[in-house]
């Protein structure tokens, strides 16, 4: 078992910067590929960047790629994702999740969710 909790949500003007944090705690993060992603008001959850155990590897949606960074250390079981540059479209839950299969790239196998923080960008 993983256990997630994002923070650091918040309400920001658009142009500004945000900083999410999710902090692990159960089985091993240090093998685990870490994700983030987003769901929007009547909207279906998408996909918005994925990490792999050793950070070496990140992969991002085109819709925030360049403005956004994540980054882990697995030393304090910890993710994160800078968010630059926001834009009104970028509000949504955010939530962090996880996996212990290989691939960054397989977007519907993560196994573990976190409850989710809120990011409000207004215009």
């Amino acid at each position: 078992q993983v256990q997630l909790v994002e923070s650091g949500g918040g309400l920001v003007q658009a142009g500004g910067s945000l900083r999410l944090s999710c902090a692990a705690s159960g089985r091993a993060f240090s093998t685990a590929v870490m994700g983030w992603f987003r769901q929007a008001p009547g909207k279906e959850r998408e996909f918005v960047a994925a990490i792999s155990w050793s950070g070496s590897s990140t992969y991002y949606a085109d819709s925030v790629k360049g403005r956004f960074t994540v980054s882990r250390d697995n030393a304090e079981s910890a993710m994160s994702l800078q968010m630059n540059s926001l834009k009104p479209e970028d509000t949504a839950v955010y939530y962090c999740a996880a996996k212990f299969s290989f691939s960054i790239y397989n977007l519907h196998d993560y196994t573990y969710w976190g409850q989710g923080t809120q990011v409000t960008v207004s215009s």
